[in-house]
């Protein structure tokens, strides 16, 4: 394959590995899309607002928030326009505040309409801008660590000819940008950036301007002149062969999201089903999301009404409103993100809030190992907020278990229980408290460093007086440890004051050891309380050549095509049982100073397939990466830190 100049990307991989090593854990990205099947009017008779599809675009991204408080942005499409009129408009921002901010400037375009005006649909299809159909909304957590307003989305790609207008956002990362660059060059385009989503845009819009092209031929052909030629283009564009041609080198987890400026939308998942998509349509409105919940609350609608986007399906809607499901790209073996199950996604998703219970549920056979089976002498709490729903589940987990121990010690009397004998066993209970509470969130203008150290401290604060000082074990559940910065700065050192016998820190995740590449910026392996203690494991032992063999297989392999590449970051983790790397993790994060044992237990493998069947993308935890590109990151991302970190 055609690489281009080697210079450019000589200096392009240096530039990765560099962010890949500095960049910390951030979060994924959040998608919205609605298309309005009624003109304003409707809206404004029903509703008493033509502003119905712009509002509710508003409840899907705020209600989605969470996935993405670096940026956001939306894009609009108004239907009716005449030639010299602009129909299609964007609003991008920066910060926390970024979705606040971009419907405030919308609305400042209507600020100083009279009630009669801005009451007025005719008036606001043919004079405002944002007055449209079709509306799309992007939440940016970034994942490259490329920041600045030129990376929000939506992505625009003008031109004069209506349906050659495209507007793209997504949730996704691709592993195969090198490539897809080489492509794209080798075919004589010039991208204007080496960054995913600008490859993406331009790969679908090089296909668009084929698509209309051919369909410009195809008119001329039957005499069709003038706007004729437009509208007829317009009527018979088919995006399936846009998104056909243009994604199936795409590797990685992505739901991407289109609007053409002749009023065409789509929504296209991944062959892998990695990220999420979910849609719901009525006789008014189509409306996509990141989150089945977030639709169920902006629209009032039951979930079995909501659909899931399948692995390589696309949703697309024509000018007319027309909705048609298409498979865009053969589906591949369904590994959807358990870890939206776990942490990011909005637990209030039926299916959501009764996994994490279970992952909860799941880890009380080892909890009770661990405090050796003294639930009299333990209080049970959790790290806020993301724990809680798996704290549920736990507490009724044990609460199962003393039913037992209850059924046992009465059947072992031997004779009917007196009133006193029945109190006194069944008045056994399972006890709980809100221990931790975070209570203040460190601002970006505060400094890295000691300074910050400090602070980090005091992010969580302690219920004093909720367990017995000496005698109890505090058991505190989080969703996962995956550095363990926390821990060490901040919440064993709090917990500590309280004088537990022993702290107990449970993750309803497994152990996370290998790096994401499909949309959680996870990038590199240094980062990972879990690779860190298997590799102290190997030096403690005297077992270094593990960790030089493993580099010299991965960098042997840098030549072969990723298809063909094995994950042998894997053979770091093998000599040692998950139980031997937690204890050398508790080593390395507790404080010096510190009175209680601590103890740290993680959720199997196992326990997380049982509890979340039908997202089975485990390779956080176990590193099977569904794609052959995340299996060329991974090992890169190890000669990274072989060669930059480690330095043997």
């Amino acid at each position: 394959m055609p690489f281009g100049n080697p210079g450019v990307f000589s200096y392009i991989g240096k530039a990765l590995k560099r962010l890949q090593i500095m960049e910390p854990l951030k979060h994924e990205c959040g998608v919205a899309m609605i298309r309005l099947l009624k003109p304003l009017e409707y809206y404004q008779e029903k509703y008493g607002t033509w502003m119905y599809g712009l509002n509710k675009l508003y409840l899907l991204m705020e209600k989605q928030h969470n996935r993405g408080q670096e940026a956001a942005g939306l894009a609009c499409i108004k239907l009716q326009a005449n030639p010299g009129e602009e129909y299609m408009f964007r609003e991008r921002a920066l910060g926390a505040g970024a979705i606040t901010e971009i419907f405030g400037n919308v609305h400042a375009n209507f600020k100083e309409l009279t009630a009669a005006q801005l009451s007025d649909a005719e008036f606001a299809k043919r004079c405002l801008p944002f007055a449209g159909e079709l509306y799309m909304g992007h939440l940016r957590y970034s994942t490259t660590g490329k920041s600045g307003i030129s990376y929000v989305h939506p992505f625009l790609r003008r031109n004069n000819w209506r349906a050659k207008n495209l507007a793209l956002c997504g949730n996704f990362n691709l592993t195969n940008v090198d490539e897809i660059f080489a492509d794209i060059t080798a075919c004589g385009q010039h991208p204007r950036k080496y960054a995913d989503t600008y490859i993406m845009l331009e790969q679908v819009g090089h296909r668009l301007d084929r698509e209309v092209e051919r369909l410009y031929k195809e008119c001329k052909a039957e005499g069709l002149e003038g706007m004729d030629i437009t509208h007829a283009i317009e009527d018979r564009i088919d995006l399936t062969n846009v998104l056909r041609t243009s994604s199936p080198s795409w590797d990685g987890g992505y739901v991407i999201c289109g609007l053409t400026g002749s009023g065409e939308c789509f929504a296209v998942r991944d062959p892998w089903g990695i990220r999420p998509g979910f849609w719901y349509m009525d006789e008014e409105i189509m409306v996509l999301a990141s989150e089945r919940p977030v639709i169920q609350t902006a629209l009032n609608v039951p979930a079995d009404s909501v659909h899931e986007l399948l692995p390589g399906q696309a949703i697309l809607l024509n000018k007319k409103g027309e909705m048609r499901l298409a498979q865009i790209n053969e589906p591949k073996q369904k590994k959807a993100c358990s870890f939206e199950r776990i942490y990011f996604s909005r637990g209030s998703d039926m299916d959501i809030y009764r996994e994490r219970k279970l992952l909860g549920e799941k880890l009380v056979d080892p909890i009770l190992k661990a405090i050796d089976y003294d639930v009299v002498h333990t209080v049970f709490s959790f790290i806020p907020n993301t724990a809680e729903v798996a704290f549920y589940g736990m507490l009724e987990g044990f609460d199962n278990y003393l039913n037992q121990l209850k059924i046992k010690r009465i059947e072992a009397l031997g004779h009917k229980p007196s009133h006193s004998e029945l109190e006194q066993i069944l008045s056994q209970r399972i006890r709980s408290e809100k221990v931790a509470i975070k209570d203040i969130k460190l601002r970006t203008f505060i400094a890295e460093g000691n300074t910050r150290k400090d602070l980090a401290t005091h992010v969580y604060d302690i219920t004093y007086g909720s367990l017995i000082p000496y005698q109890d074990n505090l058991v505190i559940i989080d969703d996962s440890i995956v550095r363990g910065t926390t821990l060490k700065q901040s919440i064993i050192s709090i917990l500590d004051r309280l004088h537990p016998k022993k702290i107990v820190i449970v993750s309803s995740s497994p152990q996370v050891r290998y790096p994401d590449y499909y949309g959680i910026d996870m990038a590199s392996m240094e980062q990972f309380i879990a690779f860190k203690a298997a590799v102290a494991l190997l030096e403690e032992r005297d077992m270094r050549q593990v960790l030089e063999e493993a580099y010299r297989k991965s960098k042997a392999q840098l030549g072969l095509p990723k298809e063909e590449m094995v994950n042998y970051v894997k053979e770091i983790y093998a000599p040692f049982t998950d139980e031997e790397i937690s204890r050398k993790m508790v080593e390395l994060l507790t404080p010096a100073g510190t009175q209680a044992k601590v103890e740290i237990v993680y959720q199997t493998l196992d326990g997380l397939h049982e509890a979340c069947p039908d997202h089975t993308g485990d390779w956080y935890f176990s590193g099977d990466y569904p794609t052959p590109g995340g299996v060329k990151l991974v090992n890169q991302a190890f000669i990274n830190y072989m060669e930059e970190i480690y330095q043997f």
